[in-house]
């Protein structure tokens, strides 16, 4: 479907780093106008530089914040149909089972409560027609990881979500897609260099491959559409 100055949209969070800086990155040259969406204002305002303003449009704020979730998607939808939502924003917290608090279990969660809040306003925004939505999880969704307790159980409801979203819109043209990628190499794990080392993190999937390889199954003229994706590194 064609947009403005007819160009697809798309929405993505998590926009400012990594894989989603990467995901924003190819669909810009791919002739996609998206809408990237992050909570890092420094870097946002850098993209906006980087990027003409009728490819990438800026919004900084919390992912599970419900009144910036609807301001932002009213906006977008001013600007045409969206046809793509991204749900890429997460936050980890690995720690041993013992070492979770409150705050860890929240920081996790909002990666949840931004996927379900995004879904359901782009849906409404679209009119649950011709949209499809992507949600990035992790193979630590598909298992249980020893030091990953609470991050595994937002990813599995992660996925719940997902799977309930594929079965309500079976048959229609919102097509759901889930995306479970293994470690890739960015800043996902800085604060975790106790569990993941940043040598054993730039063993990880380089984000561009993943990004690459993800657009490929989503955005293509075929006539099919890949449901579930498990991408693992080679090594």
């Amino acid at each position: 479907m064609s947009d403005i100055n007819g160009k697809r949209i798309a929405i993505v969070t998590g926009s400012a780093l990594g894989l989603g800086y990467e995901l924003a990155r190819q669909l810009i040259e791919q002739d996609w106008l998206v809408a990237g969406v992050d909570f890092n204002a420094e870097r946002q305002s850098e993209l906006a530089k980087e990027f003409p303003s009728d490819s990438y449009r800026a919004f900084v704020g919390d992912v599970s914040d419900e009144t910036f979730v609807k301001d932002s998607v009213a906006r977008i939808a001013e600007l045409g149909h969206i046809d793509l939502l991204i749900n890429n924003a997460g936050q980890p917290s690995f720690k041993t089972p013992t070492g979770y608090e409150a705050a860890d279990v929240d920081k996790c969660l909002k990666g949840l409560k931004g996927m379900i809040l995004w879904s359901v306003e782009t849906l409404q925004a679209t009119g649950e027609k011709d949209v499809k939505i992507a949600n990035v999880m992790s193979t630590a969704a598909t298992r249980g990881n020893a030091n990953e307790s609470v991050y595994c159980a937002t990813k599995w409801g992660e996925k719940g979500y997902t799977t309930s979203l594929q079965a309500a819109y079976k048959g229609t043209s919102v097509k759901i897609v889930g995306l479970y990628p293994g470690g890739i190499d960015t800043a996902f794990y800085r604060d975790s260099h106790d569990y993941v080392s940043e040598e054993k993190q730039h063993t990880f999937m380089d984000p561009a491959d993943v990004a690459r390889v993800m657009l490929f199954n989503l955005v293509n003229d075929a006539n099919l559409t890949v449901s579930d994706l498990q991408i693992e590194r080679n090594s």
